[in-house]
């Protein structure tokens, strides 16, 4: 997990931020991004793609990389920006607000898979980073689990999309309350089985209008 790291280091780079992203796939919520610069001399041992770890690893790990990581940030990009500018460009925009969040400037960032064109210093995309290098993988642990918690503040708002379990992803039990309830403030509207919902619902208000 430390290869992409080393091989930077013994080129007199040292300090190394890695940046990832989570919450393209939902059809509900913010994309989050994380951002975190390791120690090198404080090693946390059990990094690895957030995907990968149980929740209670994830929470323990992002601890840990709070409190002992040289600097860390998080960034939010909201779901309407999402719908204005497609979940590709807001995923980017995520990841460079984090590491401009960072106390710490970096002298080369390692994102996973994203190129960063307006990144001032030098990166480096890697296929599957969040398991490749831990720097990556730290950073999609602390967005991973800020996400996690914002969608279930958001259950308590918008009670029966089951926020707290799906975290907006569009399993059966979320889409089929998105049918019953319509769509919420927070879905994003240009995804289309929200888009679906919408359409209809305008339909049934234009027949309903039409109605003498």
């Amino acid at each position: 997990m430390y290869e992409f790291e080393d091989a930077l280091r013994d080129e007199g780079v040292l300090i190394v931020a890695g940046v990832d992203e989570v919450g393209r796939g939902p059809l509900a919520g913010p994309v989050v991004a994380g951002a975190v610069i390791l120690n090198p001399a404080d090693v946390i041992a059990g990094i690895d793609d957030s995907k990968k770890l149980t929740a209670k690893a994830r929470e323990r790990l992002a601890v840990q990389i709070r409190n002992r990581a040289l600097a860390w940030s998080v960034a939010y990009v909201w779901q309407d920006e999402i719908d204005a500018i497609n979940i590709y460009r807001a995923s980017r925009k995520a990841m460079m607000l984090a590491l401009e969040g960072l106390s710490i400037r970096p002298q080369h960032v390692l994102s996973d898979a994203m190129p960063l064109p307006d990144s001032a210093v030098p990166f480096t995309a890697i296929i599957h980073g969040d398991a490749r290098s831990a720097s990556i993988g730290a950073a999609s642990i602390i967005a991973k689990v800020e996400r996690d918690a914002f969608m279930a503040d958001m259950d308590k708002i918008h009670p029966g999309y089951g926020f707290r379990n799906n975290k907006g992803y569009p399993t059966a039990a979320h889409l089929s309350a998105l049918s019953a309830l319509g769509a919420s403030p927070i879905h994003r509207r240009t995804y289309a089985p929200v888009r679906a919902v919408l359409e209809r619902q305008t339909t049934l208000d234009l027949e309903t209008e039409a109605r003498p």
